[in-house]
């Protein structure tokens, strides 16, 4: 039954998990955050991993399983992008961490997107862990964990969240689409997971948006509101080059980026993976390995701030040296 305070929620929000049970994907990482909660005790952790794959819900979800009616009190969210320097530590952190837990043996800190704090905070931070971990467990979580020191890695069990497979965001996909009274047909449920990778946060988003439009979804839709491009539009583009028609292909580049909208880095990196999936007859491996190391440097010219567009059909020109 929806709560109607949920009804103006964004859905990321509304289908957020509730407790550990209702953590999508990482089967095994859930059931070891079980015990912890069965044991009442838990250690610093680290959850590392890409964007919307339940590092944030998982945290919060262990923190109300284990303070129940008391979780506001014991538990404190910080987002390190947003406070990164050693004043977030030396204050925030050490104001809260310092003090007893209420009707619990610890409080719980988490502390989102650590790798945007700097050196000095972390140095800082890897001192508070030791000081006060009578009073205060922490939890961190990452999308690199290379740019957390070593130190304080050496402190947490460190959890590696992987993007969510195909199965496990189609059937939250299929939950949410039962619950809001949409269709969603099986090609856009495909085309919701090929432009969004396994981020189920981006997916609901996606998912909410084409709501709005229709409450019968197909893949044309998914693809508009996401301003993504067909797989096979992409390929097209890539055939027309790799038979000499560069004229062609210059125009359904202009059709992406002008008519759909898409960004010079979007189109990017669908070329490289479009590239990866072209037929044998078209394209060969060797030439493959080739054509990716060309992406890679014309990508990075892109992020360095050079005119997308000049780029992209500078690349184009170099799909054609492979003419069949």
């Amino acid at each position: 039954m929806t709560n109607k305070n949920e009804l103006d929620l964004p859905w990321v929000e509304k289908y957020r998990p509730k407790g550990l049970n209702d953590v999508i994907g990482h089967e095994e990482i859930t059931n070891r955050l079980k015990s912890y909660v069965e044991k009442r005790n838990l250690p610093n952790m680290l959850f590392s991993g890409p964007a919307g794959t339940g590092k944030t819900s998982s945290a919060i979800a262990l923190a109300k399983e284990m303070f129940g009616a008391n979780f506001e009190q014991n538990f404190l969210e910080l987002n390190a992008s947003d406070d990164r320097g050693i004043d977030v530590v030396r204050n925030t952190i050490k104001d809260f961490a310092r003090t007893l837990a209420f009707d619990s043996q610890f409080k719980i800190i988490f502390l989102d997107e650590c790798d945007a704090l700097t050196q000095d905070a972390q140095q800082a931070l890897r001192r508070t862990m030791e000081k006060y971990t009578k009073t205060c467990r922490f939890i961190l979580s990452c999308n690199y964990s290379s740019k957390i020191l070593e130190p304080i890695q050496s402190r947490c069990v460190i959890y590696r969240y992987k993007p969510l497979l195909t199965k496990d965001v189609e059937k939250q996909i299929e939950t949410i689409s039962k619950n809001e009274g949409i269709k969603i047909d099986e090609q856009a449920k495909k085309a919701v997971f090929y432009v969004t990778q396994g981020d189920l946060r981006k997916a609901i988003n996606v998912l909410q948006a084409a709501a709005s439009i229709n409450n019968e979804i197909n893949e044309d839709i998914i693809y508009s509101v996401s301003s993504r491009a067909r797989p096979e539009q992409v390929q097209e583009m890539l055939l027309f080059a790799l038979s000499g028609k560069f004229v062609d292909a210059r125009k359904k580049l202009e059709e992406l980026m002008y008519e759909q909208g898409m960004s010079g880095e979007d189109v990017m990196m669908q070329v490289f993976r479009e590239t990866m999936n072209l037929p044998e007859k078209d394209l060969s491996e060797k030439d493959k390995i080739a054509l990716i190391d060309t992406i890679g440097d014309y990508d990075f010219r892109i992020v360095e701030g050079a005119n997308e567009r000049i780029q992209l059909e500078a690349l184009l020109a170099q799909f054609m040296k492979y003419k069949k």
